[in-house]
């Protein structure tokens, strides 16, 4: 089938995309997160020119395509971009063949373990400790992400002592029998990461995130070589040949792209490949509840080399006030720490007609 028409539906913060194929049958996907309109913009003028009219049974070779076709234009946004167009491709193809995409995956619906991931760094480390305690006590979950360094911080902490104080008081609240893990978001110096992560070792953490600048690989394979802890990294990293050399001189331990800011599913397997090749499981980073969550849900389930948990954010209208409302049904209900991807075609979900209509919309179509 051939793209007859691209849609986009946007404001700053989050923007969908709905495609029609030539037999009007649709699928709906998101572009990344974060100055979306933007990202909706680039769709329409650099994507799309290079799709309308084109078969799309190849979804990574019509992706492929469009990068070399605009290849003046690199990095991010035409990568936040394409996921959009990849991400609505799936749906319609579940909605032709009535599966979910899980299974056009190779997959199976079922549950999958989460962890609650805090986004906040202006909380202190005891009403951290107590809003995990709630959430383990009303949603069952047995593992927590908390931040640590100050972002970017270059060895400066959010304030001073936070890291050191947060992490035994973290651990001394759950207990032993609940997973910790941390990020730093490049908030470290190689030396300083290894100090912390020594830290993180004797309080049993067993995740340390982006401990230092993230284009800095041979600053993270340093902290990697140095520490027992699992480094992890690769959330900000768009390009394939980055991540090949990534795993190639194993610069962290696990593996944790972005479906959307890498350029959608079709990309993000060819991460999941070269990681299962090199032996280092995947838990991608999927920190908001617009879609991406939900397009990881699907992708876990059926890659192998899935790592332990799915990132789960726990920030809700006073962090992310442009959350509400996206969905006519909400695919994220957390019971005994698990979600649930579902057995309904394509991504198993409606998004809010209201929202829809209160959103700028835009649309590319062949004559």
């Amino acid at each position: 089938m051939k793209i007859k028409c691209v849609e986009t539906f946007s404001n700053q913060y989050v923007g969908f995309v709905r495609i029609t194929a030539e037999d009007g049958t649709q699928g709906m996907g998101q572009l990344s997160t974060y100055h979306s309109d933007i990202a909706s913009l680039v769709l329409h003028r650099q994507v799309a020119p290079h799709v309308l009219g084109v078969e799309f049974d190849d979804i990574d070779a019509l992706s492929e395509k469009v990068i070399e076709r605009e290849h003046k234009f690199p990095g991010s946004y035409m990568k936040r971009a394409i996921g959009g167009l990849d991400t609505a491709i799936w749906d319609l193809r579940g909605k032709v063949t009535g599966l979910p995409v899980v299974k056009l995956l190779g997959g199976e619906p079922g549950k999958l373990r989460a962890y609650a991931s805090s986004m906040k760094r202006d909380i202190t480390p005891a009403d951290e400790a107590e809003r995990f305690k709630r959430l383990r006590d009303r949603f069952g979950f047995d593992a927590f992400k908390f931040r640590i360094a100050a972002e970017y911080g270059h060895d400066v902490d959010e304030w001073p002592g936070r890291t050191e104080e947060i992490v035994p008081m973290i651990r001394k609240a759950l207990g032993p029998e609940v997973a910790l893990l941390v990020d730093a978001n490049s908030g470290f110096s190689p030396e300083r990461a290894i100090e912390v992560g020594r830290m993180l070792q004797d309080n049993g953490i067993e995740h340390f995130e982006e401990p230092c600048l993230y284009w800095e690989l041979e600053q993270t394979k340093q902290v990697a070589q140095a520490l027992d802890i699992a480094v992890t990294g690769g959330e900000q990293d768009c390009e394939i040949a980055t991540w090949r050399h990534m795993i190639d001189m194993r610069a962290v331990d696990i593996v944790q792209p972005d479906i959307l800011y890498l350029g959608g599913i079709s990309r993000t397997l060819r991460v999941c490949a070269m990681a299962r090749a090199a032996g280092l499981p995947v838990t991608p980073h999927s920190a908001n509840l617009g879609m991406v969550t939900l397009f990881t849900m699907h992708l876990l389930r059926a890659i192998e080399g899935a790592g332990k948990y799915l990132e789960f954010s726990i920030e809700g209208p006073d962090y992310y006030p442009w959350q509400e409302g996206l969905f006519v049904t909400s695919p994220y209900d957390v019971q005994d720490g698990m979600v649930t991807v579902s057995d309904a075609p394509g991504w198993g979900v409606e998004i809010n007609p209201e929202w829809l209509a209160r959103s700028h919309y835009q649309v590319s179509k062949t004559e």
